[in-house]
């Protein structure tokens, strides 16, 4: 009988690998979903509950690693979930500076020693002693 590193059956293939890549696989899913739904709260528990998963799967990965090597096949699907959460990243960076950039329009940045009047915020100079002088 021939095996190999592909035949997830193989005598010696690591098959704890793969509940520990589908709990990463799984909460992918459940962050994506939560940030489709816009729920803080569902994508903060989503987000640490995703670290844990990625921490016990690399340390997982690491240790098949050094005693004999990973299956090509679930390495293809440990570097697919790493490119998910860095493509999950990016957007949650791109929409904060999409969010930042909202508040400065709605509520801009005034020098230190402005006031607003009504011609707006660069009209009206404090004097040099503050509101009292």
């Amino acid at each position: 009988m021939i095996t190999s590193l592909e035949d997830p059956l193989a005598p010696g293939a690591p098959a704890e690998l793969e509940v520990p890549l589908a709990q990463l696989e799984g909460r992918l899913a459940a962050l994506g979903q939560a940030l489709q739904q816009s729920d803080a709260d569902a994508v903060d528990r989503a987000g640490a509950e995703l670290h844990h998963a990625l921490v016990t799967a690399v340390e997982h990965f690491h240790r098949a690693a050094r005693s004999g090597g990973v299956p090509a096949r679930l390495r293809r699907r440990l570097a697919l979930a790493s490119a998910q959460v860095a493509a999950q990243r990016e957007a949650l960076a791109r929409a904060t500076a999409s969010l930042d950039r909202a508040i400065d329009v709605l509520m801009p940045r005034t020098a230190p020693r402005m006031l607003y009047s009504s011609a707006g915020a660069t009209e009206r100079a404090l004097p040099a002693g503050g509101l009292l002088a």
